[in-house]
């Protein structure tokens, strides 16, 4: 089944607006977020980003950490709210998605995100850590450059943390990073997701 590319991967969603709250359900925490149509999990925190959110470690107490296609914002609340003293880039191309981003970490009293689109990140910030829960249907070339475009400014000896459906090509995607140098291990495998760490190779 293809996904048409104005379900979420856009700067500005062709599909109309139309907001619901999502509830965000985790051992520490319990929120209502806001979503939205044009935005990925309008229906409901995708089950991915709750196997990301309960299986990778906990974010580093301090330092800069990225939320990589954040959506409206459920990884980079998480984040904040666990590590106060750290700094959260929620970052999606979607302005809709960053626009509730922001709202949703306000809400939720988590002064510690900034929501920006790519271009609004300092060129030269360099990250404790990276989550994501990356957009693989937009095809293996898309997904690729949008890897090789953040992973490479992870700090030395930091890690991300991607989680990504088994049939939708996680080990494929494994096997690829590992060809352009990144160590990467299968920390978990839940209900058909794996999450990965992907580290620069020593």
């Amino acid at each position: 089944m293809s996904i048409p590319k104005t379900q979420y991967f856009e700067a500005r969603p062709e599909v109309g607006s139309r907001p619901r709250t999502v509830r965000l359900h985790l051992a520490d925490l319990d929120l209502q977020l806001q979503a939205d149509r044009g935005v990925f999990g309008s229906k409901g925190v995708d089950l991915g980003t709750l196997v990301l959110l309960r299986e990778a470690p906990l974010p580093p107490a301090e330092g800069e950490i990225l939320d990589l296609g954040c959506g409206y914002g459920p990884i980079a609340v998480t984040l904040a709210r666990r590590a106060p003293g750290a700094h959260v880039w929620a970052v999606d191309v979607n302005e809709r998605a960053v626009e509730l981003a922001r709202a949703n970490a306000a809400a939720a009293e988590a002064s510690n995100v900034t929501a920006a689109t790519p271009d609004q990140v300092p060129a030269g910030l360099r990250f404790e850590a990276i989550y994501s829960n990356p957009p693989v249907r937009v095809g293996k070339a898309p997904l690729h450059r949008l890897l090789m475009d953040w992973l490479p400014r992870l700090k030395p000896g930091a890690a991300a943390y991607l989680v990504v459906q088994r049939n939708l090509g996680s080990d494929s995607l494994a096997a690829w990073l590992a060809e352009q140098g990144f160590s990467v291990a299968r920390l978990r495998s839940k209900k058909g997701y794996r999450v990965l760490e992907v580290r620069a190779a020593s």
